[in-house]
């Protein structure tokens, strides 16, 4: 049986670990189309699903909608074993929370499906409609039944209380804060963010756990990264340089679990962490790979080695 966690205190049930599909047809970071196409993804979803990986993220944005139409079409002879999550875009040609709505009509029909398990608002950067009147929003489509459990994306310890405030006046709990947290981003823990959630029952959803890659070891061997990721800073030979000594730990302490990669021994980390990490995966093998996080633990004496290394970003 693989692991499974609450998605904050609402009845959704998940995986310990998720399956990110940012990359499902994005060809400006990904270059989907270049060496992976649809066929790679739709296998990269049945060798998840095969491990036991039931929470499946996306979002209207992740190539152009793409991604929601490639999901959806894989969930939906399944629909009731998994949990699809998506989001909405509030920036910047949505001026109004009644855009919501309507953006929710649109990622329904590209998933194929009636209602969306956990809906969330993608960002809060830039948009002139107030947090409250978004979560009024959201709860509105909770009551139509359109919305199972609401999340947020990038909401910092003061928004996060205040979308977490106005949904309890409509009885509904935040189900999730969707942050960028990794064993090389661990801002959450400086900003607020990891103990607010902790604090008012809110899941965490890790996003980009692998840092796009660096955490798993790869791009400290020679391969040299491609695509926008290539202008990401944690890819700079000095960054690399000094990410070597964790990338070294992270290996030493796989081997004393069997053989477990740098990657999957830093995803155990953030599930530790009490986060749910989304990884994403262009093929079977990564998600096979990524799936193999499950199913041990990190001892303490490890969790603290790792944890004690200075934090990246």
């Amino acid at each position: 049986m693989v692991q499974t966690i609450s998605l904050g205190n609402t009845d959704l049930q998940v995986s310990a670990l998720g399956l990110g599909t940012w990359q499902w047809g994005d060809q400006s970071t990904w270059e989907y189309g270049k060496d992976y196409a649809q066929a790679d993804v739709e296998a990269a979803y049945r060798a998840s699903r095969a491990a036991g990986i039931t929470f499946f993220d996306t979002a209207e944005i992740y190539g152009s909608g793409v991604s929601e139409t490639i999901l959806g079409s894989m969930v939906r002879p399944e629909r009731d074993q998994v949990i699809v999550a998506t989001k909405f875009a509030p920036w910047p040609y949505r001026l109004t929370a009644g855009t919501l709505h309507k953006a929710l009509d649109g990622s329904l029909k590209r998933l194929g499906l009636e209602r969306v398990d956990l809906y969330q608002i993608h960002w809060p950067w830039g948009s002139p409609i107030r947090i409250e009147s978004l979560m009024n929003a959201l709860a509105d489509e909770v009551e139509r039944g359109r919305v199972r459990a609401v999340g947020v994306s990038n909401y910092t310890e003061k928004q996060m209380r205040r979308a977490h405030a106005a949904l309890a006046k409509r009885g509904i709990p935040l189900a999730s804060n969707q942050v960028q947290y990794s064993l090389l981003h661990r801002h959450p823990e400086r900003s607020g963010v990891l103990a607010a959630c902790r604090e008012l029952g809110v899941r965490l959803i890790a996003y980009s756990p692998l840092a796009k890659g660096a955490l798993t070891g790869k791009y400290h061997e020679g391969p040299r990264v491609t695509g926008s990721r290539r202008m990401t800073g944690i890819f700079r030979s000095s960054a690399l340089q000094a990410s070597a000594p964790l990338i070294k730990l992270l290996r030493e302490i796989g081997e004393a679990h069997g053989g477990k990669t740098p990657g999957q021994v830093a995803l155990n980390w953030l599930i530790r962490q009490g986060a749910l990490p989304i990884p994403g995966a262009k093929s079977a093998v990564q998600a096979t790979s990524n799936a193999a996080a499950l199913g041990w633990e990190l001892t303490d004496e490890e969790f603290e080695q790792i944890s004690a290394l200075p934090a990246g970003g």
